[in-house]
């Protein structure tokens, strides 16, 4: 591939799982925003069939460091920063297993599955993308931002109901990874927003299985989950490193 040529103002972001319900509804509305001049794409297995003169598409591993070191090279080759990096990446179920009710429930093989999909991605993607976001025009009123989309059922305080101990436990873990990686970088790496996402309870595969009890007004399609989330991170200041923000950008408690 060709490097272009780094246009000062020219803005670019990384969508990782852009081929998922909210990690594709959040790439139609960057593109439809006209906000980046690039938009680098993930995929993993699901062929993407979103195309756009701006969208660049790859295809990574996000649980494996070298796939995720190739892609990062072939970002390089094509851009020397990036403005925003969104990370929407999760797991909740497979088709042989449900979130657990009970403790009896617990496998060790599906935990593990958890903590590697839902907890590692984003610490390897920050590991590797740390150049990139370095390189982006950053101020305290306009910072980069690396975001990743995590879960309310993550929040220890929040818990009252219980269950769900793989997925909770793994968002919770990257949660504490994002925490401490805005508080390292408030250090090293000035006006980097690094914040955690709640989407709200959003109608896609992941959640399907999981509706029957979710409010009419609370369940939202992921078009409408995405227009919020952008809201939220095109309001984000450099103070908000650390954050872990709702879909209304209200805080939630870690």
């Amino acid at each position: 591939m060709i490097k272009n040529n780094h246009k000062t103002n020219a803005k670019t972001v990384l969508i990782v799982g852009a081929t998922g319900g909210i990690g594709g509804a959040l790439l139609e509305q960057l593109i439809n925003s006209n906000q980046f001049d690039k938009i680098f794409a993930t995929y993993h297995s699901r062929q993407p069939t979103l195309h756009d003169d701006n969208v660049i598409w790859l295809q990574v591993d996000v649980t494996l460091e070298a796939s995720i070191k190739k892609m990062v090279k072939v970002i390089r080759e094509n851009s020397s920063h990036l403005d925003w990096v969104i990370n929407a990446v999760g797991i909740l179920h497979t088709d042989s297993h449900q979130p657990e009710k009970a403790i009896r429930q617990f496998e060790p093989d599906f935990f593990m599955l958890n903590m590697r999909v839902n907890a590692l991605p984003s610490l390897l993607l920050a590991k590797h993308l740390k150049p990139l976001l370095k390189s982006a025009i950053r101020e305290s009123h306009q910072p980069a931002i690396f975001a990743t989309i995590s879960a309310r059922v993550g929040s220890i305080s929040d818990n009252r109901v219980g269950g769900w101990y793989s997925y909770r436990m793994s968002k919770t873990a990257l949660n504490m990874g994002m925490k401490t990686l805005a508080i390292e970088w408030g250090r090293s790496l000035k006006n980097v927003c690094v914040v955690v996402l709640q989407p709200g309870t959003v109608d896609t595969d992941l959640s399907k299985p999981f509706q029957g009890n979710v409010a009419e007004d609370k369940l939202f399609s992921a078009d409408d989950s995405a227009t919020k989330l952008v809201a939220v991170l095109q309001n984000l200041q450099g103070q908000d490193t650390g954050l872990f923000l709702d879909w209304a950008d209200k805080r939630i408690e870690w």
